[in-house]
This record gives structure tokens, C-alpha cells and sequence, in this order.
């Protein structure tokens, strides 16, 4: 018998295994969300699975259910077998390789007998791979490259922000269900918001540590424990990531989260500040002079005779003697934002329609929202033709009869490999908003990149740089340029920056957002939505203005929406 986790991970095989040999893409969702369904389970699974009800769990129906209790029962799954019948050895290991399709991998297991990415790192360093058919030294040096940056990948456990906030939320809510439970809040990267964690740190409240420790030990998506005491214990959750759990009593809980929240440096330079002052933040009792225990984190820097340092920005980049000084901004918050900004439909690579995305705009708040659909170079996201482009100002004409919300007419527009814009200017310039961004050629040297920008930059149309950097976290680089000549060339153009919110973009970066406020630069704060849900990437783009300083009036769409329009207009 395979417990629920070992089941999903065969899941995951199948799908991967599909994937390879081209299947139905729908199919092999079908098998990740079942995979991810039996971690997130949090009923009796060995009692469902003996009553033949586990259609009761979503995203499981008939066939998956089958395919579940034959691998609960037996240990075995006959598509699984069938699939590595039908694929040479190695496979699904192999494909991990970027750009190394089937048929590669099939050309390489008969030539060489290749059947891990070990044999094929090895293969590549002895010249073997360019003397195979389809192959040469370019794609045996590539592919030695690639595997290495895979070896990296593979060491670095750490999830995205998005990804480790759903897993925090998850603990979260199980550990409120425990009645000992006083106080619970996360701490640590994800508190601080930073574009990847590889720890969830929890700090919990409880008269009754041990009941506490006991409820999380009993959370379904925990694979394995590491190290447990009767107040703390580190797991590890199917989904790869470790979570830390202490637990305080309810008087330490407010210094031991503000301990374990601020970067490693920060809190060092607190304590030394304290020390000077006759106030204790080292303990596990930490209080203020007198024996005053702290009752917020407010308190806490109050007492240091600083301003208050949010979470995000307790990274010792220069916010503690900004606080000192009382030079520290008050930071965006979510309730700042008036407009949606940067959203895709299905008149390009969307999944909603233009009435859909505004309604849902509308239902978080919003007075406006810009439609930014692709240009037409980005043909693989079906950008929108000149012939399309009518047809769909035509159409958020007649939505906007139906909505409340403002609807703006926009383009995400491809900065070409020259430095032009998509489309021919008369068009560029009947567009509200104009997004412009790189999509193409990232590999392009920092000379050649810089020019292209800056030869953008000069264009009048040229009001707001999408995804500035181009990087996707944990995947792609930052391309590369001359940053601070560019930076100053957005200051002359006055043209605004956007803070993507993308949870795999998250571009700008906090540092470079500090470069730009420097020289007076103004921002945009968008979702990139390709969907509704989406819509809710919001979150992660305040939280990078956020960690880059911004406040409200250096970015545009706080805006009312006739100000925003007057400012953004090509």
C-alpha cells in the first residue's frame, strides 16, 4: 500500500510522461491537479479510499479514481508501466533538460545509452554528444550548460512568494483550528515578502506549547519531520519547501515575531541600538527599561526612537538610519491603488473576455482598468493585428455601456530589435495607454541591449517600460544593459517604470525601484493579468514597491482615472 503522497508523486510522473509523448495538454493537467488534490487532502484518505468515495475529492473523477485505488492497493499503475514502455529509460529525467525533446532523447539513448542527465553531462564532457546525428558542438556545449544551470535549480529548494504564501496560509488555517492556539502570524522571508523562500517560519502563541506541536504534527501536507521539541519542531511538506513552527508564550509572542522576521542584520543593529539604550531585545522576554513588556512591534521601534520599519523593508539597506532620521516614507499600501493596470484578454494571450475582467476589476474596488493586450509581433501570444485592433476598441466601447468602471484603450506594445514600438505611430498614438516591453532577443549584449532602449526611450509615445528587466524568477536572467544610463535616460524621457506584480516577474527588483526614485522617476504598480484570478497579482506588485520604498505619490495609478489618463497618454 502507497500513502497519498507517494501516490501524487506517480501522478506527477504520469503527467510528466504525457507531456513527453505530446498528449492532450487538458489530460495532463487533469493528473497534476489530482496530484496536487491528494496533498492538499485534509480528510481520512485510507478511509475514503476502502469506501470507494474518493470522488469526493476535487479534481478527482472516474478515471483518476481508478488509477488512485489500483496504486493504493497494489503498489503498481498500468498506464504508469505502460508509459515507460513506450519511452526509453530515463525519460522523465531526461526532459528536465531544457530544449531536449523526445525525439532527442530517444536519438541519444540508442547512440549512447544515455538514460540520466548524469550519463549525459558525462557524455557532453568527453565530446561524445556532437558526434550524434542531429547533434553538434554548439547543442552539446549548450546542453552542458543547460544541465548545469538544472543542478542549481535542483539544489536551490526555495519556492516563489506566491507559491510559498499558499503554503503558508494552508498551515496557518490548520494550526487555528487548534483550541490551545492563542496567536499565530508568519515571520521571516515571507513576512518580509521577498521573491523566493526557502523556509516558511511560523511563530506561534499557546499556554500549552506541547498541544500545539502535537495539532501540526497531524497537518496532512507534512511529509517528513526534522527536528521537534515540545515548543518547536522543523517539517518538511510534499510540496518540497521546510516549515519552521515556535511556539512562545503569549507575553514573548510580539519580540520573538519581530526576532524572527527582520533579515539577520537588521535585528543585529536593533540590538545593538537597544543595548545602548538600556532596553533588551535579545531574550526571549524582551521588554523595555523598567521590565515593560512590548505589546506591538510599533513599540518596539518607538521605544528604539525610530519610526516604524515595515516588514518588507527590514532588509539593513539603510531603513534603520532612515528611521532614525525620520526620513523613512510611509509605503504604498493595496487601498492606494485606483486602477488596474496592464491586463491581457482573449483578444490576445487572455483567458477572460473584456466585460469579464472589468466586472472583476470592478469587484475589487477599481476605478479603472487598462485592456493592454499584445502587439502583433508577439505572434505567439496571438497579438492583436491592426485588422483585430478595431473590432476590439469597438468592443470595450459597448462594455463600457454595461460597466461602471473606466475602461482604457492600450497596447502592450514590443520594443523591437531596432528600438521602434509595434505598430506604425498614427495607431500608437490613438491609444490611451501605451505599455512598452522587451519580448524578444534577451540574449542581446548590454551595448546593444542599452542602445536599443535608449533608442525607445527618445520615441514621444514612449510612456511607461513594462517588465523593465525582462527576468522570470528562478528561470531567466535579468537581460543585461547599462542600468544607470538607461535609468537616467527614463528620468529625461519622463516616462514611468512598471512594478510588475507577476509573482514570477516581480520586476523591477527593490533596488533598482531605489535607483529610479533617486531621479525623481514615477511608476506604475499592474497585475500583468492574463485572467480574473489574476487580477489579485496586485498583491505582489504593492508588496515590491513596497520593499523598493515607493510611497503613494510617486506612483501613477493612485491616480483618479481623467489624472492617470492626462499622465500616461502617448
Amino acid at each position: 500500500m502507497k500513502d497519498r503522497f507517494e501516490i501524487a508523486a506517480e501522478l506527477r510522473v504520469i503527467a510528466r510522461l504525457l507531456t513527453i509523448k505530446g498528449e492532450n495538454p487538458f489530460k495532463v493537467q487533469a493528473y497534476e491537479r489530482g496530484a496536487r488534490a491528494l496533498e492538499t487532502f485534509q480528510g481520512d484518505f485510507d478511509k475514503l479510499v476502502k469506501a470507494g468515495r474518493l470522488k469526493e475529492i476535487a479534481a478527482v473523477g472516474n478515471a483518476l479514481s481508478a488509477i488512485i485505488e489500483e496504486i493504493y492497493r497494489t503498489g503498481e499503475c498500468w498506464l504508469l508501466e505502460q508509459l515507460r514502455q513506450e519511452l526509453p529509460a530515463g525519460a522523465v529525467e531526461l526532459s528536465e533538460v531544457p530544449g531536449l525533446s523526445l525525439k532527442k532523447i530517444i536519438a541519444l539513448s540508442e547512440a549512447l545509452h544515455i538514460e540520466t542527465v548524469t550519463d549525459l553531462k558525462s557524455a557532453c564532457e568527453q565530446g561524445l554528444v556532437s558526434k550524434v546525428k542531429g547533434f553538434g558542438l554548439k547543442s552539446q556545449q549548450k546542453l552542458h550548460a543547460d544541465i548545469e544551470k538544472l543542478e542549481t535549480r535542483k539544489q536551490d529548494r526555495s519556492l516563489l512568494l506566491s507559491h510559498a504564501r499558499e503554503q503558508a496560509e494552508a498551515v496557518l488555517g490548520y494550526l487555528r483550528l487548534c483550541p490551545a492556539l492563542i496567536e499565530v502570524a508568519p515571520a521571516g522571508t515571507v513576512r518580509r515578502q521577498n521573491e523566493t523562500v526557502d523556509e516558511i517560519l511560523i511563530v506561534a502563541a499557546s499556554d500549552q506549547p506541547k498541544l500545539v506541536i502535537d495539532h501540526f504534527l497531524g497537518l496532512p501536507t507534512l511529509a517528513r519531520t526534522i527536528e521537534l521539541t515540545d515548543d518547536h519542531c522543523v517539517a518538511s511538506l510534499a510540496a518540497g519547501i521546510k516549515v519552521g513552527l515556535e511556539v512562545v508564550a503569549p507575553d514573548e509572542f510580539v519580540a520573538r515575531l519581530h526576532a524572527r522576521t527582520g533579515a539577520a542584520n537588521h535585528i543585529a543593529k536593533l540590538e545593538k541600538l537597544a543595548r545602548s539604550k538600556g532596553i533588551d531585545l535579545t531574550s526571549h522576554k524582551a521588554q523595555s527599561k523598567g521590565g515593560t513588556q512590548f505589546k506591538n512591534e510599533n513599540e518596539i521601534y518607538q521605544r528604539l526612537g525610530l519610526q516604524y520599519i515595515p516588514p518588507e523593508l527590514r532588509e539593513d539597506q539603510g531603513e534603520i538610519e532612515a528611521a532614525m532620521a525620520g526620513k523613512l516614507p510611509q509605503p504604498l499600501t493595496r487601498e492606494d491603488i485606483r486602477g488596474m493596470t496592464h491586463c491581457h484578454t482573449i483578444y490576445s494571450d487572455g483567458r477572460n473576455t473584456i466585460e469579464e475582467m472589468a466586472l472583476a476589476a470592478e469587484a475589487l474596488g477599481m476605478r479603472y482598468l487598462t485592456i493592454t493586450d499584445h502587439s502583433p509581433s508577439a505572434y505567439y501570444a496571438r497579438g492583436v493585428s491592426i485588422d483585430r485592433l478595431r473590432a476590439q476598441w469597438d468592443e470595450i466601447a459597448r462594455v463600457q455601456e454595461r460597466v461602471k468602471i473606466k475602461l482604457l484603450r492600450g497596447t502592450e506594445s514590443d520594443i523591437l530589435e531596432d528600438g521602434s514600438l509595434d505598430y506604425p505611430d498614427h495607431y500608437l498614438a490613438q491609444f490611451d495607454i501605451v505599455i512598452a516591453s522587451i519580448h524578444s532577443r534577451h540574449k542581446m549584449d548590454a551595448d546593444q541591449m542599452t542602445d536599443r532602449l535608449l533608442r525607445a526611450l527618445k520615441l514621444p509615445v514612449f510612456k511607461i517600460w513594462g517588465h523593465p528587466l525582462g527576468r522570470l524568477i528562478q528561470s531567466r536572467p535579468p537581460f543585461a544593459c547599462r542600468m544607470e544610463e538607461v535609468l537616467d535616460a527614463v528620468a529625461v524621457a519622463r516616462c514611468a517604470i512598471e512594478v510588475n506584480g507577476d509573482p514570477h516577474r516581480l520586476d523591477l527588483a527593490p533596488e533598482w525601484i531605489r535607483a529610479a526614485r533617486e531621479r525623481g522617476i514615477k511608476f506604475i504598480v499592474s497585475t500583468d493579468a492574463h485572467s480574473t484570478g489574476a487580477l489579485n497579482y496586485l498583491t505582489y506588485g504593492v508588496s515590491t514597491a513596497r520593499r523598493g520604498w515607493l510611497k503613494r505619490e510617486e506612483v501613477l495609478n493612485t491616480l483618479d482615472s481623467e489624472s492617470f489618463m492626462q499622465a500616461v497618454r502617448p
